[in-house]
């Protein structure tokens, strides 16, 4: 399936939509620009400490509420577009549902046990507590309600066609969201026989009736790390920050880089990927599933 057929049949309007979840590594940076393209509208964005996908998704105008720990980017700081939506209502307002990465960890938990929340001892004290209705206080617990996303789009470093995905490297709240949603949408670097799934099992990811789609899309999480593939794109991400300060030169930013672009197969042509790959590979050791 093609990224922009998945967008366009688990991805309508209106939806709660979880990504961005390993954290820094593997944002699934061509499934947003697909949503930007396709002129999505009131989403509810879910996440933890979010990269700079959320904040050009909340610039295009797709966001009506984001749920998550941070929007911004490492290394460059808070996101321009979130902090001009959230300020000044630009290009339309914003509701922001605080979190911590552990508390939106348990938000999603709570939703793949199908329980209607969980109790824990974190944010005592935190004035996140003041801005999330979603978070309450009784008998000196806070009960973190949980968090059930339509859909969660993961990107990965190999899949196969009937949706066992490995990944690996640091994976943040990828398996608690993928088991939470409704759906998964996949996108991978390797689109591989179930031979090779399932000659590791332990490593696949999530029940293959999640998933509702798998995307083969290499470099689909440029300018995020992918683990054995590609490093992170520092220059990437400070010329965002830098051309997203000011709106308009977000806009132009936004024209350049996804409405003009018509696939990712494109938008690799436009970076010197060559440079960004892994050239220094250190494979682990295979391990022995035989029992007889």
């Amino acid at each position: 399936m093609t990224m922009a057929e998945a967008i366009r049949r688990f991805v309508p309007d209106r939806s709660t939509v979880a990504l961005g979840l390993a954290l820094e590594p593997l944002i699934p940076f061509a499934a947003g620009h697909e949503i930007i393209r396709q002129e999505r509208r009131d989403l509810e964005l879910v996440g933890p400490i979010s990269d700079a996908l959320f904040d050009q998704l909340i610039g295009a105008g797709c966001v009506r509420r984001v749920t998550a720990a941070w929007v911004g980017n490492v290394s460059e700081g808070l996101g321009h577009c979130y902090r001009r939506a959230c300020e000044s209502s630009d290009p339309r307002p914003l509701e922001v549902h605080d979190h911590s990465n552990f508390s939106i960890s348990l938000a999603l938990w709570a939703a793949a046990w199908n329980v209607p929340s969980l109790p824990a001892r974190t944010l005592l004290g935190s004035d996140i507590l003041r801005t999330n209705p979603g978070l309450s206080v009784s008998g000196g617990l806070v009960h973190v309600e949980a968090i059930k996303p339509d859909v969660a789009i993961v990107h990965v470093q190999r899949a196969d066609a009937m949706g066992r995905a490995h990944a690996w490297g640091p994976l943040g709240v990828v398996e608690e969201a993928g088991l939470a949603a409704d759906g998964v949408v996949l996108s991978c670097e390797e689109l591989v026989d179930s031979s090779v799934t399932l000659s590791d099992p332990n490593r696949i990811l999530f029940p293959e009736t999640k998933v509702v789609a798998v995307v083969h899309e290499p470099g689909g999480a440029h300018p995020s790390p992918v683990q054995g593939y590609f490093r992170r794109d520092h220059a990437c991400y400070r010329a965002y920050a830098e051309e997203s300060r000011s709106a308009g030169g977000y806009r132009a930013w936004l024209s350049r880089w996804v409405l003009e672009v018509p696939d990712r197969s494109t938008y690799m042509g436009m970076i010197d990927a060559a440079s960004l790959r892994i050239g220094r590979h250190r494979l682990s050791a295979p391990v022995d599933y035989g029992d007889e």
